[in-house]
């Protein structure tokens, strides 16, 4: 992640933090999602990924992992590289 400072207005901060309070999130949380929303095709990207890893580690469509109840870190790290490569 990257860290960045913005400024709201009085009014909006209250809002925000109302929010994530209400949501159970933090406030940069609220923020992220609300800028995710801005830019749907790039959050429709980013949970299509997620599932994606999630199915991967989970072992749909992985028929070689039989020992995915042991070694699920191994395989979480392997989905996590690639994504990244």
């Amino acid at each position: 992640m990257v860290r960045t400072q913005v400024q709201f207005t009085e009014e909006q901060h209250r809002h925000l933090k109302a929010e994530a309070y209400r949501r159970g999130v933090s406030l940069s949380a609220m923020v992220r999602e609300l800028v995710d929303r801005s830019f749907p095709d790039v959050e429709t990207d980013r949970r299509a990924k997620a599932e994606a890893a999630w199915k991967a580690f989970i072992g749909c469509g992985n028929d070689t992992a039989t020992d995915v109840s042991v070694h699920h870190d191994k395989y979480l790290a392997e989905i996590y590289l690639e994504d990244r490569g």
